[in-house]
């Protein structure tokens, strides 16, 4: 059992088996909202819902499999929340592009993510952006997650005269308020498992109230449904065709994906304090760029859409989990789930609120090593973490803060103070803008 479990890079002195799986547990829990989102939103797009659920459960299961073993890291792997869509409503519906060129473009994607992260390029991307971005970066996606799960839970509401506005105050809205709260008091007493306890309290409390709907003929158990309608229908006519518009898709799907899975790791390893305290560097970091690539490609064969890092592996993080077991228990109840589906998808959005507020909270404690004196520093860091949250999108918010430091750093004579990888990646950057424009 020692030997095996030195394979996910487990301790026996440093870790706890208990803490580790539940930990893998509490992730699963907050992320699995995917495997009843993902199937609605490829369906759109004309695959099969049943076959896209048990396609994005496989490539899951595999790809956190992949993080457990050879990155040894607490990290989940799904389909892409904003990715999936970008596929279905965008790619399919509006460009024309049937469902099975727009899987091409994802393998395409994985392949030459497997090649750049091999070359280690991803690597030097993510070593070339500055400490103090590194570390609003981490605040940047905590403020995200936070409003995510306040969104999800109906706290925070769209609203045409102030953009977003407090929800009324209906049964869904209490159950996430109240999760909120208890989940507060559980981590005040150090209680392990604080997140998953509520996630499965406020599930329960809600029963009675409508927001955890218990569909008729409810039954636990189901039978996998086969992944054939999807899998390995990948066409590849327009990639041989020369289409340069399909080639600016993919090259749309490489940005979307890389700069959302280094905000990711980058976030997640920052609020676990898992980085170098003096360089800032993430232990094993190509090997976790590797299993998201690998992720992406078998994803695209199964049939589904680009398979990503996952900001909520945070809650795991969160309460305690540290190696490969956290990341392998996730994996392993992706399987179960295949069989357990009907329990799993009557976890109302609601129940998971809390976790994801709170792990917001905590990856907050990042901005206490960001040096706020230095206006130079200060500007561009802000503009990371306020974007994030205000544009939806993680790689938008590392984008524009990027740009805007190399700006204040050029325009204050600072320009000397720069890699030349950080003027690459800018330059590149800027090219992402002006693109549609011509």
């Amino acid at each position: 059992m020692k030997q095996f479990l030195s394979l996910l890079g487990f301790d026996p002195a440093k870790h706890s088996v208990k803490v580790e799986m539940m930990a893998g547990l509490t992730t699963f829990l907050t992320m699995s909202y995917i495997l009843a989102v993902n199937p609605l939103i490829l369906s759109d797009a004309g695959m099969d819902k049943g076959a896209v659920f048990s396609a994005t459960v496989i490539a899951a299961a595999i790809a956190t499999c992949v993080m457990a073993f050879y990155a040894k890291l607490p990290f989940a792997l799904a389909s892409g929340m904003g990715i999936n869509a970008f596929f279905a409503y965008t790619l399919v519906i509006v460009m024309g592009y049937s469902w099975q060129q727009a899987l091409a473009a994802v393998f395409v994607e994985g392949v030459v993510f497997i090649l750049l992260t091999v070359f280690k390029v991803r690597e030097a991307i993510v070593n070339a952006i500055p400490l103090n971005l590194r570390y609003s970066i981490s605040v940047g996606i905590g403020l995200f997650i936070a409003f995510i799960g306040l969104k999800n839970g109906g706290i925070v509401v769209a609203s045409d005269a102030t953009m977003t506005a407090l929800g009324a105050w209906t049964p869904t809205t209490l159950v996430a308020a109240g999760g909120i709260l208890l989940g507060a008091i559980l981590l005040s007493f150090h209680v392990k498992g604080a997140l998953f306890y509520t996630i499965i309290i406020m599930t329960l409390v809600g029963i009675p109230f409508g927001v955890t709907q218990v569909p008729e003929g409810f039954t636990i158990l189901s039978m996998p449904q086969s992944i054939e309608p999807v899998a390995f229908h990948i066409d590849f006519s327009r990639f041989i065709s020369f289409d340069v518009e399909y080639y600016i898709v993919v090259a749309t799907l490489l940005f979307m994906d890389l700069f959302d899975t280094i905000g990711t790791l980058i976030g997640a390893a920052t609020g676990a304090e898992m980085v170098d305290k003096n360089t800032g560097k993430i232990p094993a970091l190509n090997r976790a760029l590797m299993a998201d690539a690998v992720g992406t490609t078998l994803g695209a064969l199964c049939g589904t859409s680009t398979v990503t890092t996952y900001v909520e592996s945070t809650t795991g993080i969160l309460e305690g989990g540290r190696t490969g077991l956290t990341a392998l228990t996730t994996a392993l109840l992706f399987f179960v789930a295949l069989f357990f589906s009907p329990v799993f998808l009557m976890i109302p959005a609601a129940a998971t609120t809390s976790a994801l507020f709170l792990v917001g909270v905590m990856m907050l404690r990042a901005i206490i090593h960001i040096d706020f004196i230095g206006f130079s520093e200060a500007m561009p860091c802000f503009v990371t973490m306020l974007m994030m949250p205000f544009t939806a999108s993680i790689s938008e918010g590392i984008v524009l803060g990027m740009l805007s430091y190399v700006i204040v750093y050029v325009c204050t004579g600072r320009y000397r103070e720069l890699s030349a990888t950080v003027y690459i990646l800018s330059a590149f950057f800027v090219l992402k803008y002006i693109a549609p424009l011509i």
